[in-house]
């Protein structure tokens, strides 16, 4: 079989990438190598004769249609994905999240052997109240730009696949999290910063609940949807979470522990706008598939603190320019005006 996977280099996609390989199938990795993406992340398989590289982007329509024609499934991981980001920076989640998602749709309407496979997010249903997961046909709520897009991209593949009658899979996942991803996300930048000394900037009361997965347990759920891709014509969802959810400032105290930092670094700052409180996915349908995750919130929360110790020299806020800038603007204000708990 022949995957061509978009957004191969980054943290979801590297791990995609390497699985598909391990299990036999060719791997084509389209790539444009935004700050997220490190080629670094397969450089373990950057020379096995199944794996080939492109630069470029989902939005050049007549290269995304070339690789389609050569594939049989399409993985779409390429997304802009952090909302701190879109909050600074909504354009360029329209561009990639929604014009480049109508860019494959395109080239798979023009491909009938090629299956489209899309990451979205359980976002796009915005914040629940206690005790509400959302099932696959939830009314969508986003309240992010980052969110929006994603709601945004899904409604153009619902369109599509009603229109011209494809057979299409959406994966709707909670947090995941694991090994290589990048700083800016939650785990690793209060991981980096904890075993660095350094204050975690916790936005607001620290009481917003998520959802956690481990990145292994996503590769199994996405193993388990490729092994029986529908046929018929539609929008299939398919959720894919843990059931395992904390708040965030939980997860921060645990973090501390992990990484032998006091508690004391944990700051309470200004909140973003706009900050959903809580997400919760039901993953019966997926559940009933014969997936389940095997990986303990506890556990992956362990081996990933300790993947950042041990890989300490590779990282540091200080060395990439635009990260630093980009946590300048986000945070140095906020530490600077720090909030009280329970505010």
């Amino acid at each position: 079989m022949r995957a061509l996977v978009t957004g191969g280099c980054g943290f979801i996609g590297s791990h995609v990438v390497r699985s598909l390989i391990a299990s036999g199938w060719a791997v084509t990795n389209l790539d444009c190598l935004t700050y997220a993406s490190n080629p670094g992340n397969l450089a373990d398989v950057a020379g096995n004769p199944r794996y080939t590289f492109v630069h470029g982007d989902i939005c050049d329509f007549d290269l995304a249609r070339n690789l389609v024609d050569k594939a049989d499934v399409v993985l779409n991981f390429a997304a802009e994905t952090h909302v701190d980001r879109s909050l600074l920076d909504p354009l360029v989640f329209v561009r990639t999240d929604v014009e480049g998602v109508v860019s494959l749709l395109e080239a798979v309407r023009h491909a009938p052997q090629a299956r489209l496979v899309h990451m979205s997010t359980d976002e796009v249903f915005g914040s629940l109240p206690l005790g509400i997961e959302a099932a696959e046909d939830a009314p969508f709520a986003p309240t992010s730009p980052y969110s929006a897009s994603k709601a945004a991209a899904e409604l153009q593949i619902r369109a599509y696949a009603a229109t011209y009658g494809l057979p299409i899979t959406v994966l709707r996942c909670s947090n995941v999290y694991g090994p290589g991803q990048h700083l800016e996300k939650f785990i690793p930048l209060f991981t980096t910063r904890a075993l660095a000394g350094e204050e975690l900037p916790l936005y607001g009361d620290g009481r917003q609940e998520r959802e956690w997965l481990f990145v292994e347990d996503l590769l199994s759920a996405v193993g388990v949807v490729l092994a029986d891709l529908p046929v018929a014509p539609g929008a299939h969802a398919v959720h894919i979470g843990s059931g395992e959810r904390l708040p965030n400032i939980e997860v921060a105290g645990r973090i501390c522990d992990l990484a032998g930092a006091s508690r004391s670094l944990i700051r309470p700052v200004f909140d973003r706008p706009g900050h959903d409180r809580r997400y919760a996915l039901d993953c019966a349908n997926l559940r009933a598939r014969g997936w389940a995750p095997r990986v303990p919130f506890d556990e992956g929360l362990s081996r990933t603190v300790r993947w950042y110790a041990d890989q300490a020299a590779t990282w540091s806020h200080s060395a990439d320019n635009d990260f630093a800038a980009y946590l300048d603007r986000q945070y140095s204000a906020r530490l600077s005006a720090v909030e009280e708990f329970g505010s």
